[in-house]
């Protein structure tokens, strides 16, 4: 994170408008020299120098311009815009509080990570995407959310899977308000609880205490319906509770972040499989539309997918592996969605950590993020100085397309991957078992 607070702040100053933001020619340094970040271009593209509570006042226009104290992002993540920039008067000082604030988050998923899955963290620790995009936005925030969710359900020491899954949802309750992402988890997690957990699998079923075999069958294939609405409600109303106090003070500038996302158009910025693969077969007046309809419906079909794939093993024996599924979703979602934005292979990663795929998955993955993620800057830097950038001219250009097809590629063999590494356990957990806690145990079992 050092390495990459050092490289964006390459970027700012060493002179700065009335305004704080960075004058002589920043915006060619981000792409020539790959600096950009969005915490840098927000301070003058969204006024953050006279930004005032987050939400409470602004909108956005019929034409997607936002204004006021709006960010395009969900209200944690205004937060703690608002929080960055309240001493700070540069977008240099910006950057720096602002990696001051995401910093622990970074530290802590590294932590995290490293006590569930010893020594596989180091993909995190030192890997390219942390020095790439710690602080290119705030996605830092969201993650150690989704890992913490993890970490609460397997190193809890607790008896009982009900409360730690319930803690589990609140934390992804609050990476959603961070960024949506995190919300998919919560139902593979519910799944999770209403199989039992760990204790639920049919294999554990079978050797279970002294009850004798057929109850032991009998007592493993119960659901628990209770625990898995639990869940779900858990998480989504830790959500709408940390949004209702912004929607109530300015619900205009509230439901501008959503609007502006639903929105945004699928453009060559976006690195997507629908700009690079459907644009071109496609008249112009057709392709936005048929994007909103056919990213939405498809990612929800692998979303179903991977649940499904994750009962069918939990059917044959094991237990439902809600964070295989979790990372197959992610999966479905990040090759399907109609915006890749560079930073999120910072939400893949801890799941490449945490589930155990071979080595040459996670190596492959990193080179094509970079790939991408460096070359598609260049590649701009060649575009906006007229230099040569057609694909046969442009080394720049052709790593995008290596990193485009070759992500989207490795996300469809990652998603069978995860998959398929379904009956890992995390080094010394100890998942708590469900069905024999009287506060975990289904209300029809009584």
């Amino acid at each position: 994170m050092l390495l990459g607070y050092a490289n964006k702040a390459r970027c700012t100053g060493p002179e700065f408008d009335e305004s704080g933001v960075s004058r002589s020619d920043v915006a060619s340094r981000g792409s020539r020299y790959v600096c950009y970040s969005d915490l840098q271009y927000l301070w003058n593209a969204r006024e953050l120098d006279e930004m005032g509570f987050p939400y409470a006042t602004g909108g956005i226009t019929d034409d997607g311009e936002l204004y006021g104290s709006v960010v395009e992002y969900p209200v944690l993540i205004g937060v703690l815009v608002w929080l960055g920039s309240l001493f700070v008067r540069t977008d240099a000082g910006f950057l720096a509080a602002s990696a001051l604030l995401f910093a622990p988050f970074g530290l802590l998923t590294a932590w995290w990570l490293g006590r569930l899955s010893r020594w596989r963290a180091l993909w995190w620790a030192l890997g390219p995407p942390l020095v790439l995009y710690s602080f290119h936005n705030w996605d830092l925030a969201a993650v150690v959310c989704s890992v913490g969710a993890i970490y609460a359900v397997h190193r809890h020491r607790a008896t009982g899977l009900r409360r730690p899954a319930l803690l589990a949802a609140v934390l992804l309750g609050v990476g959603a308000a961070c960024k949506l992402y995190p919300a998919m988890f919560a139902l593979p997690l519910a799944l999770y609880v209403l199989t039992g957990g760990a204790a639920g699998s049919r294999a554990d079923a079978g050797s279970r205490g002294s009850a004798g075999a057929g109850d032991s069958d009998r007592r493993g294939s119960r659901f628990d319906i209770g625990g898995a609405f639990g869940v779900l409600g858990t998480a989504l109303g830790t959500f709408m509770l940390i949004n209702l106090p912004f929607a109530v003070i300015g619900f205009q500038g509230w439901a501008a972040s959503f609007r502006f996302q639903l929105q945004r158009s699928v453009d060559l910025t976006t690195n997507s499989i629908w700009y690079w693969g459907l644009r071109p077969l496609v008249a112009e007046d057709r392709y936005e539309a048929l994007v909103g309809v056919l990213s939405p419906v498809l990612v929800l079909v692998s979303f179903a997918l991977a649940c499904a794939l994750g009962m069918r093993h939990w059917s044959r024996g094991g237990s439902f592996p809600w964070v295989a599924v979790s990372a197959a979703m992610l999966c479905g979602f990040l090759l399907l969605h109609k915006v890749h934005s560079p930073q999120f292979a910072l939400w893949l990663l801890p799941f490449l950590v945490l589930v155990p795929v071979r080595t040459g998955w996670v190596i492959a993955y990193l080179l094509a993020d970079a790939a991408m993620g460096i070359g598609f800057f260049r590649w701009m830097y060649l575009i906006n100085t007229d230099q040569p950038f057609a694909i046969y001219e442009s080394f720049a250009a052709q790593a995008v397309m290596i990193g485009v097809w070759g992500r989207a590629a490795l996300l469809v063999g990652l998603f069978v991957a995860f998959l398929g590494a379904s009956g890992f356990r995390f080094p010394g957990s100890s998942p708590p078992r469900a069905a024999v806690d009287r506060d975990s145990r289904p209300a029809f079992a009584e």
